[in-house]
């Protein structure tokens, strides 16, 4: 067998690459059927672990498959928590997401204080969340591994392929002699460490952490209240209401520009989703998964009847011209950008905060809506599955040479206050010591919201602020606090659904996620964007129903409800 499996890899990407060959030669240059292509790379792959196997002769762990860690040459500290890690410096290597408004990483002022703190020197090659995640399947298959991954980005089943493989390495190994932080949070938090365990009981990625209650709720919709008043009518209260506002700014222009947009949104993303006008025509909760708990059940909510007539109605709507043309192309920066226009344009939008989208000096034109009851008279607030405990902050690969120092490097990450830095930035800079000893936010410069400057001074990733932090270590953002006043009173009375827990799939569950849940995901969005836009989901619904079931829509619902099963059989041994 080669040193660090690389006739396994050899193997694994000359299969993928035939695989994806044969997939583009059908006839006419047409697609496969998702279950064809599925099929195709199933058995391509699997030809290529048989090479794999064939090419070794004994068994090997875990560790066999790494490079040798070097930290011991490069002068690592007595202590787990001195400083700095390394008496010479070293160089690692990182990528991941990033947000499209942030600076290059090497540039924040918090990543060049660790690095002298620490003599750990990363060289940061993030990629705004769309390229990454084009990108990092393509970069974990091939042999030139980072060291680590901040932001991975990747799913269940991706750690489960990477951990099988030896590309990302078991980081619990480290936890005792390398991670106070770490460990001390998993043993105080079991349920953070039930939520980041594989099934083989490993660790391989690490957690953020962020528990202020706000995730579940992210979508607030904003209406241009001077414009109400401009066209005679008063804050909406129901869809309908909403839906004649609409119709009297397309009508009226109160903007006086011409360009006036009565509604813009972005579905799939964090905080900008039209979920509940969906609900609201519909009668059913809807968020970015198609997926809801409604009584410890599992439902899908793309192939209903009320799903479809929110979608009919919405393209309604688009037909009457009320629906930015650019909803479905857009990214978070031009989004943004159309809050802040020359001469305001936009009448209604959906995001977390108003400042954020339209800045200060028009934050007062605009009044958060409130949760507009349904044709049928009944308010619903869609829950998202946003998790406040979530997987894959952090992880690292087996080309890394110094392992033991960047598992001291990360478990940094994991005292309360430097979390607090990672979420929102250096103290100094964006936080400072209240005279309680709390943190607290330092005022945004004048025409810069703090969402901005977060984002373009806090490198995210590996963190974890818990609720007993909110209270000991740093203060919720005055927008979080904002933003919790107004889940509670408008918005937590009404929710039509439970979120989906963090639940934790089987090996064999994740093998056929793997296949089955973005091939699932991307049919739906795809014919959404379609709908709203063009129509026609009156005659095309039977097909997509059928299409749904032939690329596993069953198996897809059967796994999550075998999942959820097991996490409230898990909560109920505890209470």
């Amino acid at each position: 067998m080669l040193p660090h499996h690389t006739t396994s890899n050899s193997a694994v990407n000359t299969a993928v690459t035939a695989a994806e060959a044969a997939l583009k030669a059908t006839p006419g240059g047409s697609a496969p059927h998702p279950i064809s292509r599925r099929l195709l790379l199933r058995g391509s792959l699997a030809g290529a672990g048989l090479l794999a196997l064939a090419a070794c002769s004994s068994k090997k762990t875990d560790a066999d498959y790494r490079v040798p860690d070097e930290s011991a040459s490069a002068g690592l500290a007595e202590a787990a928590d001195s400083l700095p890690i390394v008496s010479t410096p070293i160089t690692v290597t990182a990528t991941g997401s990033r947000s499209a408004l942030s600076v290059p990483y090497g540039q924040m002022e918090l990543t060049q204080q660790w690095e002298r703190d620490t003599n750990v020197q990363v060289q940061w090659n993030m990629l705004t969340e769309d390229v990454y995640a084009e990108k990092k399947n393509l970069l974990l298959a091939s042999g030139d591994l980072p060291d680590i991954l901040w932001n991975t980005g990747l799913t269940d089943a991706e750690v489960a392929t990477y951990s099988a493989n030896h590309t990302l390495v078991p980081l619990d190994e480290f936890f005792a002699d390398n991670c106070p932080n770490i460990s001390a949070l998993l043993d105080a938090r079991p349920d953070i460490r039930s939520a980041i365990t594989s099934e083989d009981g490993h660790i391989y990625t690490l957690p953020s952490v962020e528990e202020l209650g706000l995730v579940p709720f992210p979508n607030f919709l904003y209406i241009n209240t001077d414009w109400l008043a401009a066209v005679g009518r008063e804050m909406p209260t129901t869809i309908e209401e909403l839906h004649e506002a609409l119709l009297e700014f397309k009508a009226q222009d109160p903007s006086g520009t011409g360009k006036l947009l009565p509604l813009s949104f972005i579905p799939g993303s964090f905080c900008a989703n039209p979920w509940d006008i969906i609900a609201a025509y519909g009668g059913q909760a809807d968020n970015n998964d198609h997926r809801i708990v409604i009584d410890r059940k599992a439902v899908f909510t793309a192939n209903t009847e009320q799903w479809k007539e929110g979608v009919k109605q919405l393209h309604n709507w688009y037909a009457e011209g009320l629906i930015d043309s650019e909803s479905f192309s857009q990214d978070d920066t031009a989004y943004l950008a159309k809050g802040k226009t020359e001469q305001e344009s936009l009448a209604a939008f959906y995001w977390w905060e108003a400042t954020e989208f339209v800045g200060a000096d028009r934050e007062d034109h605009y009044a958060l809506c409130p949760v507009l009851a349904g044709v049928d008279g009944v308010r619903r607030a869609s829950v998202s599955n946003n998790q406040e405990i979530s997987r894959g902050a952090f992880a690292m690969t087996r080309t890394c040479r110094y392992q033991a120092a960047v598992m001291r490097w990360v478990d940094r990450m994991y005292d309360p206050v430097m979390s607090a830095q990672n979420s929102w930035g250096p103290i100094g800079v964006t936080l400072e010591y209240d005279d309680a000893g709390m943190l607290s936010q330092i005022p945004a410069a004048e025409g810069e919201s703090e969402g901005e400057r977060r984002q373009k001074v806090a490198p995210g990733g590996p963190k974890s602020t818990t609720a007993k932090d909110f209270e000991e270590v740093v203060l919720p953002e005055p927008r979080a606090s904002l933003r919790q006043e107004q889940v509670t009173a408008e918005f937590a009375d009404w929710a039509a659904n439970d979120a989906f827990p963090p639940v934790v799939f089987t090996n064999a569950e994740l093998d056929d996620l793997s296949l089955i849940d973005s091939d699932v995901s991307t049919l739906v969005k795809q014919r959404f964007a379609q709908w709203v836009v063009n129509g026609g989901i009156d005659a095309e619904w039977g097909g997509y129903l059928k299409d749904l079931e032939t690329t596993g829509l069953s198996r897809l619902m059967e796994i999550y409800q075998a999942a959820l099963d097991r996490y409230y059989e898990e909560l109920d041994a505890r209470s």
